[in-house]
């Protein structure tokens, strides 16, 4: 009887393998979305993850990280619906309860280093050196300066013309909180009139799509203008941009890593648990990501302008990575009230 039993175990084991692994054909690609922050990063890694693995490359799209967000939280369907949403910020409270209400409950949360962003311009220009007071008072609603000089007279006669993201975006949403409303609470507003605050629509500020590869294109066409985007594209294009200093600190590798450079955020991506079944791939996909030849000081990201985690939160990462598709790596309501 006990060896009968132990038999029946073991072909029920199979059969649970066979049928996971049919689940996966040849063609099976691995759809990801979500942040141009993140996706050079993303890119990279599936490159990687298919060379090693035999894997097709995964699908990576640059939609930028509220509307990764509003398609990974549609619902589960597999082959209509993004496994992965990359973001350049954590996912808000009300895009979870929006996962959750559509029957996406098992998420598992990555976080996968730091980013800066960076106010900048062409080389061709004088460089900028702002506070975050100046940046605020330049692109508030209700802003009246016309050119930098209004809103301080040790900055350029130059007309105030900045290209940055569309609401949609991450680095929007994380310029608008680390810049915006922090400046506005220091001029006094209260916090709930500084949480719903607005950027000018005059034509001051240009929404310039979910591309920061345009946007660079756009500031050397243009050296009067003024972009916003991640650090990473400051990195990649050194030779042809130029970060503005920001209440005295430089948007450097080594003063963002450290916090001293007051505009930075935390990257991240998420995945579905339930498309773990439907694509084996995922979880080699998402370990990829943290080998230390990945995402660590010695990383190939770091290449790239990603700006890698201290080892103790990597480790814990790395470890969720190991553990996915278990029930003790999933994100709960309590995880984001605590930040």
């Amino acid at each position: 009887m006990l060896l009968l039993k132990s038999l029946m175990a073991s072909f029920g084991a199979m059969l649970l393998f066979m049928s996971s692994a049919m689940l996966v054909p040849a063609s099976a690609q691995i759809k990801v979305v979500g942040s141009s922050t993140v996706f050079p990063f993303a890119t990279a890694v599936a490159e990687r993850f298919a060379n090693k693995s035999g894997h097709k490359t995964p699908i990576i799209e640059s939609t930028g990280s509220g509307g990764g967000l509003k398609l990974f939280c549609k619902g589960l369907d597999y082959k209509t619906t993004p496994s992965i949403t990359n973001a350049s910020r954590r996912i808000k409270m009300k895009e979870f309860n929006k996962c959750i209400d559509n029957d996406v409950k098992a998420i598992v949360e990555f976080k996968v280093g730091y980013d800066g962003i960076v106010v900048g311009n062409s080389k061709q220009a004088a460089k900028l050196r702002l506070t975050r007071m100046d940046i605020y008072n330049a692109l508030r609603d209700g802003s009246s300066a016309i050119t930098w000089s209004d809103v301080n007279p040790a900055l350029p006669q130059i007309k105030i013309e900045v290209l940055g993201p569309p609401p949609t975006s991450g680095t929007r949403d994380a310029f608008m909180e680390l810049v915006m409303q922090k400046m506005c609470r220091k001029d006094g507003g209260d916090k709930k009139t500084c949480k719903g605050i607005k950027i000018r629509e005059d034509g001051a500020w240009i929404d310039s799509g979910e591309n920061d590869n345009l946007i660079v294109s756009k500031l050397n066409a243009n050296k009067n203008a003024v972009g916003v985007f991640g650090f990473s594209f400051l990195d990649q294009n050194k030779s042809k941009i130029q970060g503005a200093v920001v209440d005295r600190v430089a948007p450097t590798f080594e003063n963002i890593a450290s916090g001293k450079y007051p505009v930075s955020r935390s990257l991240w991506f998420y995945v579905k648990q339930a498309h773990l079944i439907e694509n084996n791939a995922i979880a080699g996909y998402v370990r990829e990501w943290f080998r230390t030849s990945t995402s660590t000081e010695d990383g190939y990201l770091v290449e790239k302008g990603l700006i890698p985690m201290p080892k103790a939160e990597w480790v814990i990462m790395r470890n969720r990575a190991l553990a996915i598709g278990r029930k003790k790596a999933l994100l709960r309501k309590e995880h984001l009230t605590k930040h």
